[in-house]
């Protein structure tokens, strides 16, 4: 089965890049991405690093409701393996479920229970997404409608999930808010991420751009492709930037320099895969 859902995976990618060729000039992304500038993208690649260290927060805050004490450095390196584990070892065990197992192992922690923290962390950061996916459809989607749409959707999203944690996870509910703003926070550096993106390769600061990766971010979130949605990512780049009459191969561009930034800050965490993230002591359970 698993190595059905590899396949399905690749397959996928492969399609993806497929279609994305014939509506993009190959070699005037090549050009874009050739003129980039360096200390642009080491800046870029600064915010999103900072962007994961403010996740790791957020989920520490989970893992303590649930009755398990971490350092934020243990915790750090802990969801620096699972970031590695997520990016290049599709198909295998997701880092998700494997720092879940290492708690379990090395403190005793209820899978349950930590399991709960790891998917309400999920939830919460697609929640924060959704807020500011809200934000900026204001300033570049047409119609009273989709407004209304958008921003019902993701006060509706921010009541559900309280209600959610409050009915069936009650151990949780101290940390909502807390989780929550520091959520928006990981989004809004991403955001200043892509920003320094766009300097790189001289684009103005268009807020079309931004919608379009958040939306790409959502369709990432998704286990449909290979390592952190690579090949969706870039299909919702290229239909987005078609709609919103921008350039696609431009898209792409920017779309692959998001996922270079991933793949650069989580790269580091095969460290982890050699050495045992948690040999810090840390008071559990």
């Amino acid at each position: 089965m698993k190595g059905l859902k590899l396949l399905l995976k690749i397959v996928i990618t492969v399609v993806c890049f497929w279609y994305i060729s014939t509506k993009v000039n190959w070699q005037q992304a090549l050009a874009a991405l050739q003129k980039a500038h360096l200390g642009y993208l080491l800046l870029a690649v600064s915010f999103y690093l900072l962007s994961k260290v403010l996740s790791s927060v957020r989920l520490n805050i989970y893992f303590r409701n649930a009755g398990l004490q971490l350092s934020e450095l243990v915790n750090g390196k802990l969801y620096w393996m699972g970031m590695f584990y997520n990016l290049f070892l599709p198909g295998a065990i997701s880092g998700d479920a494997y720092k879940v197992i290492l708690l379990n192992r090395k403190y005793g922690a209820p899978y349950k229970k930590i399991s709960a923290a790891v998917l309400l962390d999920r939830f919460s950061g697609l929640l924060a997404l959704g807020v500011l996916l809200a934000i900026y459809a204001l300033m570049v989607v047409p119609g009273v409608w989709w407004n209304v749409l958008f921003i019902g959707g993701s006060l509706a999203g921010i009541a559900g999930l309280y209600l959610i944690i409050k009915f069936f996870f009650r151990d949780f509910l101290p940390g909502f808010w807390a989780t929550f703003f520091w959520g928006l926070a990981v989004q809004v550096v991403q955001v200043v991420c892509l920003y320094a993106l766009l300097f790189a390769i001289g684009q103005p600061l268009l807020s079309e751009w931004i919608f379009i990766s958040l939306v790409a971010t959502v369709v990432a979130v998704l286990p449909l492709s290979l390592g952190g949605g690579l090949g969706t990512r870039e299909l919702v780049f290229a239909e987005g930037a078609t709609y919103f009459g921008l350039d696609p191969a431009l898209a792409v561009v920017i779309s692959l320099l998001f996922y270079f930034c991933n793949l650069v800050t989580s790269v580091w965490g095969v460290y982890y895969t050699f050495r045992d993230p948690l040999e810090i002591k840390s008071r559990s359970f």
